[in-house]
């Protein structure tokens, strides 16, 4: 009998934690605390400023990390996820990437100050998510393992009873739920903060195209960078849901200097990146993390935009 292949389900697509990875466990976890933005920010609070020598110590640490895995059997499987983190603390802590300013790109956009801010650091994220991925398939992941295909759009989620998917629904239902319930959410939050006027919101339209142009440009970059480049790495060493946990973690407390920021910032980037590596791992694709990320830089871009017009 021929059975048509259905959508993917979260149990086929989950790995389990490894057997004898304890040892694994620990020292992901230590190393991604440690090149976290938290001692980053214990410093900043401490003294007022964040000194040159955090950031090579960091790199240091990743560097030490990496060579340890080399050497050491019980932690051999995260030598990989080793020179990720080291690359990626490289490229956007410690290298300084010259100004990537394209007069006629903002032209195009309008050629607003919105654009003069923003595009040149899109396109110094977009370089950074370009080089990730060479990165990734230099250690041998491929387009597929490195979670850069669209993915399983009707993949079914792992149930999570509290927050009201207590089935295995598609991921057509819980991506479109909660994509749209974030954004809005936060644009909820964000209008009672800025309480922006109407000359403030009429002088937005003109602006949505390159709000669109660039929350689509950040949200691509940050999911290639942040998420796929860990989640390739650490999934078959540590397990799936290890690695969901500890990408979420990194990218959320980077967010403490974000946009909505400070600790309830930072903890709803958590949840964020939560679903968004839940979203990454069950279909094993781009599509739908991209697409809710997607939809809450919108909402945060358009208040950026209002703050560039005053």
């Amino acid at each position: 009998m021929r059975v048509t292949p259905g959508p993917t389900t979260a149990r086929a697509t989950w790995q389990q934690e490894p057997a004898r990875a304890g040892w694994r466990v620990v020292a992901s976890w230590g190393l991604t605390l440690a090149l976290s933005t938290v001692p980053l920010i214990v410093i900043d609070r401490a003294t007022g400023a964040v000194p040159g020598w955090a950031l090579a110590a960091q790199l240091a640490i990743a560097a030490a990390f990496t060579l340890a895995c080399l050497g050491v059997r019980a932690v051999r499987p995260l030598w990989r996820f080793g020179v990720v983190m080291t690359a990626l603390v490289l490229l956007t802590r410690v290298v300084t990437i010259p100004p990537l300013s394209f007069p006629a790109v903002q032209a195009a956009l309008g050629g607003s100050a919105f654009d003069r801010l923003m595009q040149p650091q899109q396109a110094e994220r977009l370089l950074v998510a370009i080089l990730m991925v060479g990165v990734l398939l230099l250690l041998g992941f491929g387009v597929r393992r490195s979670f850069l295909l669209p993915g399983d759009l009707h993949a079914r989620i792992r149930p999570v009873a509290a927050l009201g998917f207590p089935r295995a629904d598609p991921w057509t239902r819980f991506g479109a739920i909660w994509g749209i319930g974030i954004a809005v959410a936060l644009g909820v939050v964000q209008f009672l903060i800025a309480r922006p006027s109407s000359a403030a919101l009429a002088a937005l339209v003109p602006l949505l195209p390159s709000v669109l142009v660039y929350a689509g440009l950040n949200a691509v970059s940050e999911e290639v960078t942040y998420r796929a480049a860990m989640l390739a790495p650490l999934e078959p060493a540590v397990g799936s849901a290890n690695a969901m946990w500890q990408t979420a973690f990194f990218f959320g407390v980077a967010h403490y200097y974000g946009v909505p920021g400070g600790l309830l910032g930072a903890t709803l980037s958590i949840f964020m990146g939560w679903i968004l590596s839940k979203a990454m791992l069950e279909t094993r694709g781009l599509f739908w993390p991209w697409t809710i990320h997607f939809l809450s830089d919108v909402v945060i871009f358009g208040f950026i935009a209002m703050a560039t017009v005053g």
